[in-house]
Formats: C-alpha cells, structure tokens, sequence
C-alpha cells in the first residue's frame, strides 16, 4: 500500500530505566515506586509481547538486541536517531540526550544487511548535535509520505531550521506549529509531534487544542483537508494516554493501526468506530515503558522501506 510499510525495525532493551538527561522536557515521564531492575524486567516482558503480536498480525520485525555498553536506556526508540526512505535510504539525526546519541550504531545496518536490506546512507544531521540543534527522526517530524509532507511541532528538540533543512533536501512541504500541554499548572511545550499527531492513509489523528495559535492551526487542518484526509481531534487528557502515539502499517491483506492499550482505553467509541473504518486495531500494555520513557508505540518502531 503506498505510503505504508510491513517491515519496521525494534531494539529489545538491554538495561532500560529511567533517563534522567530527557525528563527535562519531556514531561510525558513519571516516578514510579519500583526499582531499576524491576522496571527492566517488565520493560522487557512489554517489549517481547509487543513483538508477538506484531508477528501474529503478519507483519515482519526485525529485532536489534542492545548491548551492556555503552549504557543507553532509551534504545528502545530507534525512530529519533533514523528513519529509512525509499529504495532502502537512510537518515541519521542529531539528539537532545547526550546518552541517547549512543543509540547510533552500524550493529543494526548489519543485521538489516544481512537480511538483504541494502543500506545507503543518504543525510547525516548529526554534526549539528555540535551546535546544541536537534531534530529527532519520526518523533520530531511526522511525515506524509505519499503527499510528501513533513509536519513538526517546534521545541527544543525540533529545530525549526533542521526541518526547513530536511524538507529542501527530500522534497517535502513543511507544515509548522508549536503545541502546548499543561503539566504542574504550566503551560509546556510538547516535546515531540509523533505523541500528539498520527496521519494514515485517509485519517490524521491531531490533537488540535494544543495547537494555540489560530494560524497556525487552520493551516495544518486546510492541508489536512487538502488531502482528503478525515481529522480525528485528539483530547489533551487522549495525548498524555499516547492516544497521538499510534502507526499505521500494512501486512499482505489490510491496514493494521498499531498503539497501547492505555492509548486505545482512552479513545471514544466513536473515535474507534472511524479508525475500524480505515484499519484493523493492534493496542498492547505498555505502561511501564511509557511511565518511565514518556514514548509509546509508535517511538519503538522505525519504519523500513
């Protein structure tokens, strides 16, 4: 299906906790009473079932497993340090997370390789890591692929200039905004656009009230309109379950929307009565990885083309 892949890349964590270098703007984090290795072993246990159903629903994965150094909690989110492009490209990008930068390794190019997966190394953005600029892959941009447009919400891991950058270089029209969530009666920035916006083939599901500036909101809905696309408005209370946190894929018979369980929870009848319209439902528990990453479904998965 265009636009759409059944293959994606998944790293199985080899010691996830809780990173202390990302909670400083990502406030989709949270404490949590257990202990480090406790938290791993149920990241783990979410991880593999995840994987599991996944392969039930015909899809094909392909597991990268993590090494004991150097040290990366977060190695379970491969889409923000690479996304993969037709004809098998590849972009690097640079990362906020001084920790996460070690997640960038050939290891996985390798094993794609070996699957015959051919790599071609097209963009490398992390020099700008240098200049204290960040744009992290799929999570800082959500990428039309068939209408070739590149949505971002600006923060200080997306850089508004990286965007333009990456938009010249492949062709894309970028569609800017800055969007807000309240945490501790604070007015934030969301740290991500892939935790508040999902676009399918026919659907796009945005949560349109952290939006605040008029503007900028009528001009993401009119090129979403544009494209005939059906606007699923997403509840504040909907983004922090990960209910923005969804994909779509595709395995040899149908669509397959991929999320978790307190996303799917936090959806309306109604809202799942429109997503059953364009795709079948995968939800699965993550709720320790996303209590102690603050990243859900989509985050784990990196699209392979």
């Amino acid at each position: 299906m265009n636009g759409l892949t059944n293959h994606v890349l998944m790293v199985r964590p080899y010691f996830f906790k809780k990173n202390e270098q990302t909670t400083v703007n990502n406030y989709f984090q949270k404490n949590t009473s257990l202990n480090d290795q406790e938290i791993n072993d149920l990241a783990k246990k979410e991880f593999d079932k995840f994987v599991i159903k996944l392969l039930n629903a015909g899809l094909r994965i392909t597991v990268y497993q993590d090494k004991k150094y150097p040290q990366t909690p977060d190695s379970l989110f491969p889409n923000n340090w690479v996304s993969f492009h037709k004809t098998n490209k590849v972009i690097l990008y640079p990362m906020f997370a001084q920790n996460r930068r070690n997640e960038r390794t050939d290891y996985i190019f390798d094993k794609l390789k070996k699957q015959g997966v051919e790599i071609e190394k097209i963009y490398d953005f992390t020099n700008f890591e240098n200049e204290n600029l960040f744009l992290e892959g799929t999570g800082s941009m959500v990428l039309d692929r068939v209408n070739k447009k590149c949505y971002a919400c600006l923060s200080e891991r997306t850089c508004k200039d990286l965007v333009i950058d990456f938009c010249f270089k492949m062709k894309y029209k970028p569609i800017l905004f800055k969007a807000y969530h309240k945490f501790s009666k604070k007015k934030l920035s969301i740290y991500h656009t892939n935790v508040m916006m999902s676009i399918g083939q026919k659907f796009a599901a945005v949560g349109l009230d952290s939006i605040h500036n008029i503007q900028e909101k009528e001009n993401l809905i009119n090129e979403l309109y544009n494209d005939g696309k059906e606007i699923i408005s997403l509840s504040e209370n909907q983004i922090k379950n990960f209910a923005g946190n969804m994909l779509l894929l595709h395995n040899s018979k149908e669509p397959i929307l991929v999320m978790s369980s307190s996303a799917y929870n936090s959806l309306t009848k109604l809202q799942i009565k429109k997503f059953e319209k364009y795709s079948k439902i995968i939800s699965v528990d993550l709720k320790t990885i996303e209590r102690v990453s603050g990243g859900s479904a989509r985050c784990m998965l990196a699209e392979i083309f």
